[in-house]
């Protein structure tokens, strides 16, 4: 009995054994960063020049001046391919001659192009479609006759590169600001029917005081035709019947465009 408390008491007044220590993890040297994190104070290596890594750095420090459409193209691609765009980009405006109409282009022209997938075409259809609603955005927020320009930029950027006629109307409220911007048809290449009473039946249930009739000419000649004269005047003799102003009828072309009001069409 003895023996096993004093056995106990040694145990008990027994330096405990080392434990072992972590292993250490080597310490960055001043200067260094590990993992690509940045370190303030501390230089990033410079990147390659025209790599992914690159194009953002000059977009960020220097805007988006600094970028040529080659540039812009490998960089959006960036994001979605794992190995370098760059050649992908110069066959992409090879084929489509600028970084506007290769955003323009069909989902069916885009897969034309070899190394084109559904994340490339996807994150292009993106760009386009935030480009269009933050010019529709400064279209509505003020009233549309006072900003004619800015509005006949979105219009350009919405219907010059159709490759089918589209027939569209924006309705305005009585202080001329934009209520909406709507598709009443989509045509041939040459031809979209238009029916005034769907036009004007859609004003009253948006109670649109005027109308901006927009179609484009995919010939890129915005001349009117002669039915393009008709049906105007049959969209504003059935809006003056209810109080409502046909206030222009806009064609666009590639890179043109005609007023019927400043034509004196109206």
């Amino acid at each position: 009995m003895a023996d096993g408390f004093s056995d106990a008491a040694g145990f008990l007044t027994r330096d405990p054994a080392p434990v072992p220590a972590p292993a250490s993890r080597p310490v960055p040297a001043p200067g260094t960063s590990t993992a690509g994190i940045s370190v303030p104070g501390v230089p990033v290596p410079a990147a390659r020049p025209g790599s992914p890594v690159d194009l953002r750095r000059r977009l960020l420090n220097e805007g988006e001046a600094a970028l040529s459409e080659e540039d812009m193209t490998a960089l959006l691609l960036g994001f979605v391919l794992p190995a370098d765009p760059r050649a992908l980009a110069q066959a992409a405006l090879r084929r489509f001659g600028s970084f506007a109409a290769l955003l323009s282009a069909s989902q069916r022209e885009l897969r034309g192009v070899p190394g084109f997938g559904t994340q490339s075409i996807a994150a292009l259809k993106l760009v386009q479609e935030a480009a269009l609603r933050l010019a529709r955005a400064e279209v509505m927020a003020v009233p549309v006759l006072d900003n004619w320009d800015r509005l006949l930029a979105y219009l350009t950027a919405s219907l010059a590169r159709e490759r089918i006629e589209q027939f569209r109307v924006l309705f305005l409220d009585a202080e001329e600001r934009l209520l909406a911007d709507e598709a009443q048809a989509r045509g041939t290449v040459n031809h979209t029917a238009v029916y005034p009473r769907e036009v004007v039946k859609r004003a009253l249930e948006l109670d649109a005081a005027r109308l901006i009739l927009v179609h484009n000419h995919p010939s890129g000649d915005p001349t009117p035709s002669r039915d393009d004269l008709l049906m105007t005047e049959r969209v504003r003799q059935a809006a003056e019947c209810l109080g409502i102003v046909l206030q222009d009828h806009v064609i666009v072309g590639n890179g043109r465009h005609t007023s019927f009001r400043r034509e004196g069409l109206l």
